[in-house]
């Protein structure tokens, strides 16, 4: 047993706000002014810019306004300054011609791979930049993923705060080092789609979004926590949500944005509104928003909560014009910061791209048309679509394949595409999206504009081809769940791949977590017909599997959405050229009802509802989502979070702790807040060693992972009994091994005392386990936290 003693006194460490009480949003004014922390000199250059603007010229900088991207904000051309180029999104520069399409957040988490996140958001950077792009509307780490039928988990990473954390930080760090703003969204307890705007009733009353209700420890540890490591990465901006927060609109909340972000975390850049997420204008700007998008009111030109209202709001003194000021520094810090004053010109063809053509109010700069900026991107995407593809299931050896005479491949998802390259569709126009065609991205803006798709069959034939395989196939679901619709295949294949596809879009949550278009019984027709079937699913979002335990179904791939190589990083897996190493950044659970402990909130009497604030979500499950939940009410599972098989075994022995001083120096409350908060809370306060040993025959890639178990905590709500402090990806040849190192922070050990509101390391024993899942965990050591004398 390892014994560390950590003293207690030392780590209250002081943030500043206020108490919340569960189902209330206090005030916190005034808005706390940037002073360019980690980014002097660029803020020095901002302050003298500001100083040089007119007030028209302040209230234009903060305001959108037509132009050829999604988000605009006018050139100056009396300062020489071009405007601001925004564009979604996540996983692609969503319109654009001649660009990439990158694997989706959720494929990226389901990785665990520091290095290809990050390489992600540099290519992904690099791309928007060569389209004269200043700002990137990603990433996502809200919603986090508080349900499983959230329409727009797989845009972000993962339920688990710290694994969406090191995701988001990665991926900004990569973005904004190939030049372009990254904007981390949606802020916050943005969980769920469904009635995420106000709408009229039936008698024209408007009843307003619904409020994430969420209590002070909850909102802390769970959904801001992403938040600090981007917010500590740097990102330039961060977009507030559409949803309320415990009654009071995210984009006018002052407690979550002047109070938590730009006090509490230390947040230096800007906040800018989703597209018509702003409800008012003074007020709103007084509670921390910086930059009102798309600028006007439902889309009327001319009109807007900013603009001539910000103007006015200052001549008449309801508006402070050193407010206005900072606005203006927290938008051109980043801009110079990043040396955008030497940008590339917007793509010439964007404007047709967009509802709203030239002359626009302001003048915008154009460059060549068409710019094509994949770079040789399409290897990286491979790889990362290979790395996110989770194995499941693997009996006695099914996979990799070796060279089959006979080959059958099955399901609407196998195909090419039929209806366009162009996923934008929303979920009220196909709420299941397209019928025929593989799935390598989902809806909405997140989506990406495919300049080529590589399907499954397509791959599968032309390797298929070196082997003289046989390759016959079915892709029409209803023909397969027939009595007779196996008939044409003869003979009876010694492999069936069967793909299945699970669709969902902004706009809309999902339905259901089995795959679409009839999947279980597709599955369970190719399996009565063929005992060696493997099924490989594409979803935005986790699926239950109720085919899971057949004998016939022998293997099975969580494939995610791979972005535009598709089929050739599936075939990477089947043939083994590359050996699995995606881990789930979820939980499977059984069954469907298991998950209802945080349902979206949608009702038939809420949709009949003429009560203004009858949409209430109260997150009463508190910490306890995904792996929390399962662990802590001790429910089975079908594959549990971190779970992953690999072509190769792995060993792990040598638990040890070092502490990086044999004395832990007490630190000041008075600490100045930095990025991402109280610097001490980022400090080391032990790391924690294990060995990894590759036991098999190949090379492969183990993933590592640490829980912490935390003594007592004195709270009414319950504390998870483990959750994730550190996780390594580590390449090993055949009987190599490598130790694998976990920097635990102060901030990991610690929880939020929402009395003294402090983060607080508990006294008393900390449970460590380190293994391969969140289920199959190898060592444990113990870190002893003692009362100072």
């Amino acid at each position: 047993m390892l014994l560390v003693t950590l003293w207690s006194s030392l780590l209250a460490l002081t943030a500043q706000g206020v108490a919340q009480d569960y189902g209330t949003s206090p005030p916190v004014y005034p808005s706390p002014p940037s002073t360019g922390i980690g980014w002097e000199v660029a803020f020095t250059q901002a302050q003298a810019f500001v100083s040089n603007l007119t007030l028209e010229e302040k209230a234009q900088l903060v305001t959108g306004t037509e132009g050829p991207c999604v988000g605009n904000i006018g050139g100056i051309p009396r300062v020489g300054f071009d405007g601001l180029c925004l564009q979604d999104g996540p996983l692609a520069i969503r319109q654009a011609t001649y660009a990439s399409v990158f694997p989706a957040g959720l494929t990226a988490a389901a990785s665990w791979d520091r290095g290809l996140i990050y390489l992600r958001g540099l290519f992904l950077g690099a791309e928007f930049k060569g389209k004269g792009s200043h700002v990137a509307l990603g990433p996502v780490v809200g919603p986090l993923g508080r349900s499983a039928y959230g329409g727009r988990g797989w845009e972000s990473f993962s339920p688990d705060p710290y694994l969406t954390g090191v995701a988001a930080e990665n991926t900004i760090w990569g973005m904004q080092r190939s030049g372009v703003q990254a904007c981390l969204k949606h802020y916050i307890g943005n969980e769920q789609e469904t009635h995420r705007n106000p709408a009229l009733s039936p008698n024209g009353t408007t009843i307003e979004a619904v409020s994430s209700n969420i209590d002070d420890r909850t909102m802390h540890e769970l959904y801001l926590w992403p938040f600090a490591h981007g917010v500590r990465a740097g990102t330039a901006s961060i977009m507030c949500s559409y949803n309320r927060l415990n009654g009071s609109y995210g984009c006018q909340n002052s407690k979550t944005l002047n109070g938590l972000l730009k006090t509490e975390l230390g947040f230096q850049g800007y906040v800018m509104s989703d597209w018509q997420a702003t409800h008012a204008g003074v007020h709103a700007i007084k509670a921390g928003l910086d930059m009102d998008m798309p600028g006007s009111i439902g889309g009327l030109q001319n009109t807007s909560f900013f603009g001539g209202n910000v103007t006015r709001a200052i001549k008449n003194g309801t508006l402070d014009q050193d407010r206005l000021d900072d606005m203006a520094r927290r938008i051109m810090t980043p801009y110079f910061y990043l040396n955008q004053n030497e940008y590339p010109p917007v793509d010439k063809t964007e404007p047709t791209l967009n509802s709203n053509y030239p002359p626009y109010d302001h003048p915008f700069t154009f460059g060549a048309s068409n710019v094509d900026v994949r770079n040789g991107h399409g290897q990286l995407i491979r790889d990362i679509a290979a790395a996110g593809t989770v194995l499941l299931k693997n009996t006695n050896d099914a996979l990799p394949l070796k060279a089959p005479k006979t080959l059958g491949v099955f399901g609407n998802d196998a195909g090419d595409l039929v209806n366009g390259q162009y996923f934008l569709t929303s979920a009220f126009q196909n709420p299941f999206g397209y019928e025929y065609g593989t799935l390598p991205i989902a809806g909405g803006s997140g989506t990406g504009r495919l300049s080529y798709l590589v399907s499954p069959l397509e791959a599968l034939k032309a390797r298929a081809a070196l082997d003289g395989t046989l390759v016959q196939y079915i892709l029409n679901n209803n023909l397969l769940t027939q009595p007779s619709g196996l008939g044409a295949i003869v003979p009876v294949p010694e492999v069936c791949l069967v793909f299945l596809k699970s669709w969902a879009s902004e706009g809309s949550d999902r339905a259901s977590l089995e795959a679409d278009w009839d999947s279980s019984a597709v599955v369970s027709s190719v399996a009565a017909y063929c005992n060696n079937t493997v099924v490989i699913t594409h979803s935005a979002g986790l699926n239950v599997m109720p085919w899971a335990n057949n004998p016939n179904v022998t293997a099975i791939l969580a494939a995610h959405l791979p972005g535009q190589e598709s089929g050739n990083a599936i075939v990477d897996i089947l043939y083994g050229t590359v050996n699995p190493s995606g881990k789930l950044p979820y939980t499977i659970a059984l069954s469907e009802s298991d998950y209802r402990f945080s349902d979206i909130t949608n009702s038939t009497k809420l949709l009949e509802t003429e009560d203004p604030n009858a949409w209430q979500s109260n997150f009463t499950e508190g910490l306890l989502i995904d792996y929390r939940h399962f662990d802590y009410y001790n429910k089975s599972v079908l594959y549990e979070f971190g779970f992953g098989l690999s072509y190769t075994t792995f060993d792990m022995f040598d638990l040890s702790t070092d502490m990086p001083n044999t004395t832990i120096n007490p630190l000041p409350d008075s600490l100045p807040i930095a990025p991402g908060g109280n610097p001490s809370l980022w400090q080391i306060a032990c790391t924690v060693n294990v060995t990894v040993m590759n036991t098999g025959d190949v090379a492969g890639a183990a993933v590592p992972q640490l829980y912490l178990s935390f003594p007592p905590i004195p709270s009414p709500m319950p504390t998870p009994l483990n959750v994730l402090r550190g996780f390594d990806k580590i390449w090993l040849e055949p009987s190599e091994s490598q130790t694998a190192s976990f920097l635990l922070t102060r901030r990991d050990l610690s929880y939020w005392n929402v009395e003294t509101q402090e983060w607080v390391i508990p006294i008393g024993a900390f449970e460590v386990t380190v293994g391969f899942s969140s289920r199959d965990l190898w060592l444990k050591g113990q870190l002893t936290v003692t009362e100072r004398d």
